[in-house]
């Protein structure tokens, strides 16, 4: 039994005569349990499970806002290729630009962050709404505001959530200890 856990990479217990399993002792035999389609199937799910929401969420995100760009641009009278071509551009930009904020968002601190994520999907807005065939200064006006809209939700999203925050709570003060009579002369310092 020992050379048999010993060939597998597993090691035998020695008070119950069990093996246990060790650095993937099991995997070799799971797979060969299974049939090649579901081994492929399985694997794909796996592969789904290991990518992080960090890359996961900008590149769905870039693909809805892509759909969208084709939508627009279609209803504006944009036919076929055209209209693709600006969906497959707007999604590899937004999606690029998204992982790059996402990516440095664990650097900046909380109103850096918000804005961010306020001037990327204002940005966004702002030009598909110009593809319509709308003026350029109503096109501004429009992503300004979606902008602010934005900045104004993350904001409250990322000063409630603030366990989430890469930096913990937004702002931390001490509070020192006074006694009675005592004035503190300590100069304010800064919390970011």
């Amino acid at each position: 039994m020992d050379q048999h856990a010993q060939r597998h990479g597993a090691r035998a217990a020695r008070s119950h005569g069990t093996v246990e399993t060790e650095h993937g002792a099991t995997a070799a035999t799971r797979s060969l349990e299974k049939s090649p389609r579901t081994a492929g199937t399985m694997g794909m799910k796996e592969r789904a499970r290991h990518i992080p929401a960090t890359v996961s969420l900008p590149v769905i995100t870039a693909l809805a806002f892509g759909c969208f760009i084709i939508f627009r641009t279609h209803t504006a009278g944009i036919k076929g290729g055209p209209a693709m071509l600006y969906g497959l551009s707007g999604a590899v930009v937004s999606g690029a630009l998204g992982l790059i904020v996402v990516h440095f968002q664990s650097t900046l601190i909380t109103e850096t962050r918000a804005a961010a994520y306020g001037t990327l999907f204002g940005c966004s807005m702002g030009w598909v709404y110009s593809l319509g065939g709308e003026a350029i200064l109503k096109s501004c006006a429009f992503g300004f505001t979606m902008g602010a809209v934005m900045f104004v939700a993350a904001l409250y999203v990322f000063r409630t959530h603030r366990t989430r925050e890469p930096h913990g709570l937004h702002r931390p003060h001490e509070h020192p200890h006074h006694r009675r009579g005592e004035r503190s002369h300590r100069l304010p310092v800064a919390t970011h």
